[in-house]
């Protein structure tokens, strides 16, 4: 037979966190982090660090790039953009319809000492890639040290 830990507070725990999951699923957030949103949508964005730079991939199926609007601001970079429906099919015709339209915004604070100037995007296959070269000092340095 296996010895359980006895916890008094795990069913209220499991209660708490059904409570939580129900709030959720009714009433979805609309402000996630340090994002506003101003449309019914937004797209999803990758963030990862590559040598020498910070790289955002965001998703933008559908958009054309002049549609998309790439700002830095205070140390913060602005994604703005909108993706237009199409009324070439009316609402009565559709079996579902899940696809969100209408204007994104997403905001990304960068560390102060980004030069803007040197910051690249390119677009392809509805995929923003946003390059943003680190300054030197959050560079990694490796320092060898001899062993005497």
């Amino acid at each position: 037979m296996a010895l359980v830990r006895w916890q008094p507070y795990g069913a209220v725990a499991s209660l708490q966190d059904s409570i939580n999951r129900l709030f959720s699923d009714a009433f979805p957030r609309t402000l996630i982090d340090d994002d506003t949103t101003l449309g019914t949508w937004k797209p999803v964005v990758d963030i990862y660090d590559k040598e020498g730079s910070i790289v955002i991939h965001a998703e933008l199926p559908g958009i054309a790039k002049e549609n998309v609007s790439i700002e830095v601001k205070e140390n913060i970079l602005t994604l703005k953009g909108e993706r237009a429906e199409t009324k070439e099919i009316s609402e009565e015709k559709y079996f579902r319809k899940e696809r969100s339209f209408g204007s994104f915004y997403r905001a990304f604070t960068l560390p102060a000492a980004i030069n803007p100037e040197s910051i690249k995007a390119s677009f392809k296959d509805g995929v923003l890639e946003i390059e943003i070269p680190k300054p030197e000092e959050q560079r990694p340095k490796q320092i060898n040290i001899n062993i005497e």
